[in-house]
């Protein structure tokens, strides 16, 4: 199954000059939905994961997914002040301004085995983020997962070296 041919292109969202790649349109098919979740979950069944960390909010749809059939937990990671709980926060670039994450203190414990998920590579920054997080919660980053990943010009892979990366569907970009 060819999974970016479920991926709607939305022009100059959420900024001018961007090509937003909306994931709606994948989770809205039983079986293109099944199929990502499947494609992830096989690629780390095999690495005793313990948590799986979702960054909000497209990556809750499959990240909870993911987690329960690995047998995971499952952690939030969220924009600041959505989270109830004492924090950790991380600010990072991305192609279009700034942002921060957080994660709660108590959301990975010493030697947590994690899949970080997120549904879209760009430029890195949220992914590195989301693994800067979870390691300074004393999580061991296993794997990072991707529905999207934009290739080309934004080089967002260059910013994730070391970790093992999956991406279901790589979309090349020019600047």
């Amino acid at each position: 199954m060819n999974l970016e041919d479920y991926i709607r292109n939305v022009p100059n969202f959420p900024v001018e000059g961007i090509q937003f790649k909306d994931i709606t349109t994948l989770a809205k098919i039983h079986l293109a939905f099944k199929e990502s979740c499947d494609r992830i979950i096989d690629h780390y069944k095999e690495k005793r994961i313990s948590k799986v960390a979702a960054i909000e909010a497209r990556g809750y749809v499959w990240g909870g997914v993911i987690a329960y059939q690995l047998g995971a937990g499952f952690v939030l990671i969220r924009k600041p002040g959505k989270l109830p709980y004492n924090t950790l926060k991380e600010t990072y670039e991305l192609e279009y301004g700034t942002d921060t994450i957080e994660m709660h203190t108590d959301a990975i414990e010493e030697g947590d085995r994690v899949l970080v998920f997120d549904d879209l590579l760009a430029t890195g920054g949220t992914a590195k983020a989301a693994c800067n997080l979870v390691e300074k919660a004393g999580g061991e980053v296993l794997g990072i997962a991707f529905i999207i990943e934009l290739t080309g010009s934004l080089h967002g892979r260059d910013k994730l070296t070391g970790y093992n990366i999956l991406s279901l569907v790589e979309i090349s970009v020019e600047e």
